[in-house]
């Protein structure tokens, strides 16, 4: 089936996506939502769709300074035609809809189901947005490593006058 403008773009932008986040420290989250995407009607495609991401991450990795671009186009290209070649697959209109709703929603960054996260000690760990905020003399921090104290500030003295 031939995809709309919007959904090429939105395909467009799941590519887009796996490449740019195969080197950051959002990579992890980013790898498993997209394999549950790809696996959404099918949890056995899962496992495979990990190993390609890891793929690509590899090779991005591994890619010589020279030829970092053109690796990264290639695999950009790759995730897009894998988008486009799965929302195409959907015959029905309303189950299309949903899964580029849940694309969207991959791509902006929150989570559309249950997302699962874990973390080590002294770190944290979101499976979608956090809000830290701290009252007048008072600590908000999402980890804090070592000690922290809250000490009023010193008053000046007065002099003589």
């Amino acid at each position: 089936m031939m995809l709309t403008e919007a959904l090429a773009a939105l395909a467009a932008a799941g590519g887009a996506a796996v490449v740019q986040a195969a080197a950051t420290d959002a990579w992890n989250g980013m790898r498993a939502r997209v394999a549950e995407w790809f696996g959404r009607s099918d949890e056995s495609r899962v496992p495979g769709e990990l190993e390609l991401l890891d793929e690509t991450a590899r090779s991005l990795e591994q890619a010589v300074p020279d030829q970092l671009t053109e690796v990264a186009a290639y695999h950009e290209a790759l995730w897009r035609a894998r988008f486009e070649a799965a929302l195409g697959a959907v015959q029905d209109a309303a189950q299309r809809e949903r899964a580029a709703e849940e694309l969207r929603a991959l791509l902006a960054g929150t989570p559309s189901g249950n997302v699962n996260t874990s973390s080590g000690d002294g770190s944290l760990s979101v499976g979608g947005d956090v809000e830290i905020r701290s009252m007048p003399g008072s600590i908000a921090a999402g980890v804090i490593n070592g000690g922290a104290v809250i000490n009023s500030p010193t008053q000046p003295e007065r002099t003589q006058g």
